[in-house]
């Protein structure tokens, strides 16, 4: 039998609230497949650890999670603590240092949500989006200069290499080819505008898709891109895109299939030499943290992508197929989903519809 550790960061506001209801279908999943097992160590590195030791974890942190199978965070963010130092105190360093370049983020229409697109079904809202998870335009290096003078002024660099520009662009290609509904690559760019580094992507993009000649691929302006989302999102299959312009779309993505509280995401290395890390896209929520209300959906399907990722597809497709089932019942809903059920009765519901699926 299989056994995994995981490394459980609920951090802030609702984090707590729903990485509870998560932990809860993992427990349940793996009582019922018997073919696995988990054990679970949980860490309150989060803006309040922050408040009480002036860094957001402490300084041996990466070398504990890096014993660690996956990581499993709730949100991090809190007022009083400036989302850049909760940002680049946990976040970013686990991404960078464990090679998480790969950031996936599924925009699928759950059956039982009905999407902000006027006649949008699930089979025409099915793609996913890549993200360039490592460098890119959220780079450290740059500064400021002439501060507090009318000399005031700031300056930022993007970083694109060519490792990892095709490492990303590679996985695209390959996701494509063996899991696309249609074996086609979408590449955001803006090489119209940013004369270096959006064609330095454009030509690793032709590149890399000449080692894929069985997977077409297009390459788009990001504004036009983001029109498409909206107009025929029915057209994609898997986009690829850089750090900034895959946060952006992502977001978006989210919004035409339900909205953030079902958004999950999954920071991968893909090779496993270092744990991946998994995490809903809604961040902290400090305004209806502890009340209750908050879906656990999003974090729920994180733990799903967390088990397609250490080699369980089967109940990685069944915890997805019992969400399904609570949206389609619309017994037990969240607030936000239209109707008045708590976090807690949520994840229960989901449990109870898994147990139906695997008893």
């Amino acid at each position: 039998m299989e056994k995994y550790s995981i490394a459980l960061l609920p951090g802030d506001g609702i984090g707590v609230d729903v990485i509870r209801e998560g932990r809860k279908v993992l427990e349940t999943v793996s009582e019922l497949h018997g073919g696995f097992s988990y054990s679970f160590e949980e860490f309150d590195w989060s803006c309040e650890y922050y408040a009480k030791h002036g860094k957001m974890m402490p300084d041996d942190g990466l070398d504990i999670l890096k014993n660690f199978d996956s990581i499993f965070l709730g949100a991090v963010g809190y007022p009083g603590v400036p989302d850049h130092v909760s940002l680049w105190g946990l976040l970013l360093p686990i991404r960078r240092q464990f090679e998480q370049y790969i950031n996936i983020r599924p925009v699928k229409l759950l059956k039982g949500i009905q999407s902000p697109l006027a006649g949008k079904t699930s089979k025409e809202l099915d793609f996913v989006v890549i993200r360039e998870n490592n460098e890119g335009e959220y780079s450290s290096i740059g500064g400021r200069m002439y501060e507090g003078t009318d000399l005031d002024m700031a300056i930022q660099n993007s970083v694109f290499t060519r490792r990892g520009v095709e490492r990303v662009l590679r996985y695209a290609f390959n996701l494509a080819q063996k899991q696309g509904k249609k074996k086609h690559v979408t590449a955001a760019t803006k090489s119209n505008g940013i004369n270096h580094t959006m064609p330095f992507w454009d030509e690793y993009v032709n590149k890399i898709s000449k080692e894929f000649p069985d997977v077409s691929h297009n390459t788009v302006h990001i504004d036009a891109l983001a029109a498409f989302f909206v107009s025929k999102p029915e057209t994609m299959d898997v986009v690829v895109a850089s750090n900034l312009f895959g946060d952006i779309l992502t977001d978006l993505g989210a919004a035409i299939v339900g909205g953030m509280g079902i958004a999950p995401s999954a920071n991968i290395n893909p090779e496993k030499n270092y744990p991946s890390m998994f995490e809903p896209v809604h961040g902290s929520a400090p305004d209806i943290a502890g009340k209750g209300i908050a879906n656990p959906l999003a974090t729920i399907w994180c733990t799903s992508m967390m088990l397609d990722h250490m080699g369980q597809p089967e109940a990685a497709k069944a915890i997805l197929n019992a969400m399904e089932d609570v949206l389609i019942e619309k017994k037990v809903l969240t607030p936000d989903l239209g109707g008045q059920s708590t976090t807690e009765e949520m994840g229960s519901r989901v449990c109870e519809k898994l147990k139906n699926r695997l008893k």
